[in-house]
């Protein structure tokens, strides 16, 4: 099974990589796939790329409903 997740992009890097944060671990990754990446964006995250952008709103939704099911909490 495949997951992809919400990361916000804390940091530009060269060539077409950027910093992340996924469970308060930063981690590399690419958005050579995506256009126009902004610090601050919210990303659909999948295998190290990049593969969409999300909004603000969205992203705090789903990342609220991977939150409940990680803790066992939804049903």
């Amino acid at each position: 099974m495949c997951l992809a997740m919400p990361v916000r992009i804390s940091q530009l890097l060269p060539e077409e990589m950027a910093v992340v944060d996924v469970d308060g671990v930063s981690r590399e990754i690419s958005v050579a796939l995506i256009d126009t990446p902004q610090e601050g964006d919210y990303v659909i995250l999948h295998v190290g790329y990049a593969i969409g952008k999300l909004n603000p709103e969205e992203a705090a939704r789903t990342l609220a409903l991977m939150d409940q099911l990680a803790s066992g909490e939804a049903s």
